[in-house]
């Protein structure tokens, strides 16, 4: 197949070679390291986002990276794999995004602590940015106070977006946040920094954060069961198999009748024997 077949008509001399036999192994690929269900719409995706690593790495085609990368051992081998694997995560988020689960999650810290008391654990997996725990973040600071019993643990496979959202820093015109939540939680940055905006240090004392990727077998390392897990608009990036792995892993690593969080676009109907609907795409774990 011509090299350029798999390519947008716009793309009429690709940089890199790359056809169809390549693209179906960086689908194997993603989906053995990170689960990554990819459909076959993606070619153009894949070699927009791949190719700032052939250029890195000096290779002139994808099935030399590919070769390469599959070849490789070590520590060094490892560090290109995360690469690889950052490339091709997606990350769409923002402050408060789907607003009513930050509210159903207020009602449910309330409720939760009454009857358990503290402490409380809450695991979001998808931490992308940091949009999503920040927002978590100020909820049970809002909720429960500054010395809220709660350990909020925020993770994702993606270490790039990890170190930014352990950086804190974000635009002071970002979507979701309120003028009274700006001024409550971020500090606004001066002189070559205005424009800008930074997590106060006792809101971002609140949340560690930690690579994990949901494919791993190493869950008993996340620590004590969860009373609450957001994991949200991850399961549509997987095939069904996958999901069905996933959210029996969850169902292992939380407390019975742990509340599960999950995308406006994501049903566990199938799932009746793990999890059971409690509200708006909100799951309780039986």
């Amino acid at each position: 197949m011509n090299a350029s077949a798999t390519l947008p008509t716009a793309v009429a001399e690709p940089e890199f070679e790359f056809d169809d036999r390549d693209f179906e192994r960086v689908r194997a690929l993603i989906h053995q390291r990170a689960g990554i269900s990819l459909n076959a719409g993606k070619q153009a995706m894949v070699y927009s986002r791949l190719s700032r690593r052939l250029r890195e790495t000096r290779h002139a085609s994808f099935a030399d990276y590919l070769a390469w990368l599959e070849s490789r051992g070590g520590p060094a081998a490892e560090a290109e794999w995360q690469a690889f694997v950052n490339c091709l995560t997606t990350n769409l988020t923002s402050f408060f995004r789907e607003a009513h689960h930050f509210d159903a999650l207020a009602a449910d810290l309330r409720e939760r602590l009454a009857q358990a008391g503290g402490p409380l654990r809450l695991w979001c997996n998808a931490a992308s940015t940091g949009e999503e725990p920040y927002s978590l973040a100020m909820t049970v600071q809002e909720t429960l106070g500054t010395a809220a019993p709660v350990a909020l643990l925020c993770s994702d496979i993606d270490t790039q977006v990890l170190a930014a959202a352990r950086r804190g820093v974000y635009a002071a015109d970002a979507r979701g946040l309120a003028p009274e939540r700006l001024r409550r939680h971020f500090l606004r940055g001066t002189g070559r920094n205005a424009g800008s905006i930074r997590v106060r240090p006792e809101l971002a004392r609140l949340i560690e954060f930690r690579p994990f990727n949901l494919m791993s077998p190493s869950w008993a390392s996340l620590g004590d069961p969860f009373d609450f897990v957001f994991c949200r608009n991850v399961m549509i990036y997987f095939d069904a198999p996958t999901q069905r792995r996933v959210l029996e892993r969850t169902h292992a690593a939380m407390k019975p009748g742990g509340l599960l969080y999950v995308g406006h676009s994501e049903n566990f109907s199938e799932s009746r024997d793990l999890f059971r609907l409690r509200g708006k795409t909100v799951y309780e774990r039986l």
